[in-house]
């Protein structure tokens, strides 16, 4: 599928949607999402922090799952929106989590990355790694010119993520998310939150791995197919 676009009399041609892809990392692997990952998805997506800060449906029901594997994650990359991938650890398979790129513009070579981890696999510098990978093979295999990120006020780990990636933070969205917190009674509530705008650009990711591996991080990704 191509789009056409004029610039100054020269009509240029590109893809409007991304491969159908997997990327390897000395931790990871970033592929699309398989119903065999539906326990431990909706595992993940039932988690506090996961439906604080996500507009994703609570409870989060084996149909909800069922849904976004079988129709809406696939539907990003064939519509053109973007591409999802789940997260996997390399040795055990298991799902550490879960990335996506959306709001694709193929004219400014630009799309926002959003990125969840489960639980049991904080702390290890997974979304890091894995949000990481993913923007080197935007940037190198894909010709893009900027990915973005936009953090609610509160999530200081997402916020963490996008520093260690060298993202700049562009300004604030005042009262642009509706997020959600806990009631007296054990329930959910919307609240409205201000969003961080963060940007990244080829030439901020220069050296970026590296640093990572000097503190004790990991390598550079090894290879996408």
């Amino acid at each position: 599928m191509l789009c056409l676009y004029t610039v100054f009399g020269m009509e240029l041609r590109m893809t409007s949607t991304f491969p159908d892809i997997s990327i390897s990392t000395d931790r990871l692997v970033l592929r699309p999402f398989d119903m065999v990952d539906v326990p431990a998805y909706i595992e993940m997506m039932n988690d506090e922090l996961v439906t604080a800060w996500t507009d994703a449906p609570h409870p989060f029901t084996r149909i909800d799952a069922e849904r976004w594997v079988r129709r809406i994650a696939p539907a990003q990359r064939t519509n053109g929106d973007g591409i999802v991938l789940a997260v996997t650890e390399f040795l055990t398979q298991r799902l550490v989590g879960s990335v996506r790129l959306l709001h694709t513009d193929r004219r400014t070579l630009a799309t926002e990355a959003e990125y969840i981890t489960a639980p049991w696999a904080r702390g290890e510098g997974y979304a890091t790694e894995a949000v990481l990978a993913l923007a080197q093979w935007l940037f190198r295999d894909q010709g893009f010119e900027r990915m973005e990120l936009r953090t609610p006020a509160g999530d200081t780990a997402a916020q963490q993520v996008a520093q260690k990636l060298g993202c700049i933070s562009e300004g604030v969205l005042r009262n642009a998310r509706i997020a959600r917190t806990r009631t007296e009674d054990g329930g959910w509530t919307d609240i409205r939150t201000d969003l961080i705008v963060w940007g990244l650009l080829p030439e901020d990711l220069e050296g970026v791995a590296e640093q990572l591996a000097d503190a004790g991080g990991y390598g550079a990704h090894s290879d996408w197919n």
